[in-house]
């Protein structure tokens, strides 16, 4: 049985856009079946509209990238989430799609798949093992199999080394995220999906 994986994200400016690409690039070099999907948005068109990084990036993705929806969880056996941190947590949009996933998760239709996240905080030490963490919490009461990055390839090195999640400290801005942390994403989404394929 060959890989579904569900790569599911909120980005405000992009910087967890640019890593949900990539997680979807490893996935998919290792032969997984790939829907990129991004969670709605909750803040207001004025708040949007107020950061010029995010309203960017809104108008860049709103029409291209799919909106995710509880049958993309139903069809993968493997998630990637990915979201900004929040006070060392998820992002409220990732968090509320999260929360309306219940029936499916009674149903025990998200049991006995593999999960992963990845993150992007302001600062280096903004708390990504915490909502990576989080998450985590999640994955457990949907009885899902974490598979982190871990220490396993070199490219976890080059992006900082979080063994947790890959993560981005985006200093602030929108700019472009550099090739360590794409790879290291690239080697997240690729562990993903072999694990996905091997528990079938």
């Amino acid at each position: 049985m060959s890989a579904s994986i569900a790569v599911i994200y909120y980005s405000a400016t992009g910087n967890v856009h640019q890593l949900a690409e990539a997680v979807a690039e490893g996935a998919q070099g290792v032969g997984a079946e790939v829907r990129l999907r991004r969670v709605p948005e909750l803040s207001t068109a004025e708040a949007i509209a107020a950061n010029p990084a995010w309203q960017a990036h809104s108008d860049a993705t709103s029409e291209h990238v799919e909106v995710a929806t509880l049958a993309d969880l139903e069809w993968a056996n493997g998630y990637a989430f990915g979201t900004p941190t929040r006070y060392g947590n998820m992002a409220a949009p990732l968090k509320q799609f999260i929360d309306s996933t219940g029936q499916l998760w009674a149903s025990g239709k998200l049991a006995n798949k593999v999960a992963t996240s990845f993150v992007s905080t302001q600062n280096q030490h903004g708390g990504a093992e915490s909502t990576a963490l989080a998450l985590n919490n999640t994955f457990y009461h949907w009885g899902a199999i974490i598979v982190p990055p871990g220490y396993t390839d070199e490219r976890v090195f080059g992006a900082g080394g979080n063994p947790y999640a890959t993560s981005y400290p985006s200093g602030g801005g929108g700019g472009p995220i550099g090739d360590f942390h794409l790879d290291a994403a690239r080697h997240q989404g690729a562990r993903l999906a072999e694990y996905a394929q091997r528990l079938g």
